[in-house]
């Protein structure tokens, strides 16, 4: 057997046994899911996946690994609508998202303790489910999108699920549902991307994660097709009222767990 292809027998065994079988199930499942609501109704399958990895992967790999599978999700989510992509938009927000990225590298090595994360990010999903939304009037202006970029960069690299804000930064009156689906997938990808590159430079490792990485990303593609095929489809008021519930669900368990246990 080639000494390469054992390698990456080993490298799969070793992935697949970080986390137990039907955590794993667990996750590419809800990889499946958070695609197809994104796909399908245009934000939330980030935050949803967030709250669920919180409780089943280490603190210190959540932000990362949620990074690279909604890149994953966003990036297919980029290529099928890539006709649709305004190139001002991304561009502008692009230019404030890599000066969060330099601020980011920063704040991670120095600041930040990787227990705190989940409590972090329990408290901002419970802020996006109840607190009021900023209406950011001026966010598509050139000026807009580079604040934007920069001040939502800064925040995913520290509580991951930024994608309500990034939606209502860049706004969805005034233009179809494929544009702003393609606009909204350009910008995260490239703010994960970042994110995981910040991560890297912190000190990350990412290789025994591959493998499962591999499947997550996988079962979002297979998501992002299914929900563009539902887009326009799903009641998108009623889904939003039961979706910030189910969110609520999850943050409050995970703040109970972190606070008393």
């Amino acid at each position: 057997m080639p000494a390469d292809f054992e390698a990456i027998k080993v490298l799969v065994a070793e992935s697949f046994s970080l986390l137990p079988g039907w955590t794993i199930a667990l996750l590419l499942a809800c990889s499946f899911l958070g695609s197809l609501m994104t796909a399908a109704v245009g934000v939330g399958g980030g935050a949803f996946l967030l709250m669920v990895m919180t409780t089943l992967v280490p603190p210190l790999a959540l932000i990362p690994l949620h990074g690279i599978v909604q890149m994953g999700s966003n990036v297919n989510r980029a290529i099928l609508t890539r006709h649709h992509i305004q190139p001002r938009i991304v561009g502008f927000f692009a230019i404030g998202a890599i000066l969060a990225a330099l601020a980011a590298v920063y704040l991670l090595d120095r600041v930040i303790n990787a227990q705190w994360i989940p409590l972090l990010v329990s408290v901002f999903i419970l802020w996006l489910c109840w607190g009021p939304m900023p209406e950011f009037r001026f966010g598509r202006t050139s000026p807009g999108l580079v604040l934007g970029g920069l001040f939502t960069t800064l925040i995913t690299a520290l509580v991951g699920a930024t994608g309500p804000l990034v939606s209502a930064w860049l706004g969805r009156s005034g233009i179809d549902r494929w544009t702003y689906t393609a606009n909204f997938a350009a910008c995260m990808s490239l703010q994960h991307g970042l994110k995981i590159l910040i991560f890297g430079l912190a000190g990350f490792v990412y290789t025994p994660w591959i493998p499962l990485l591999i499947a997550m990303i996988a079962a979002g593609f297979m998501g992002t097709k299914v929900g563009l095929k539902l887009l326009g489809r799903i009641p998108e008021q009623r889904f939003k009222v039961l979706f910030r519930w189910l969110l609520t669900v999850l943050a409050l368990g995970q703040l109970i767990r972190w606070l008393f246990f």
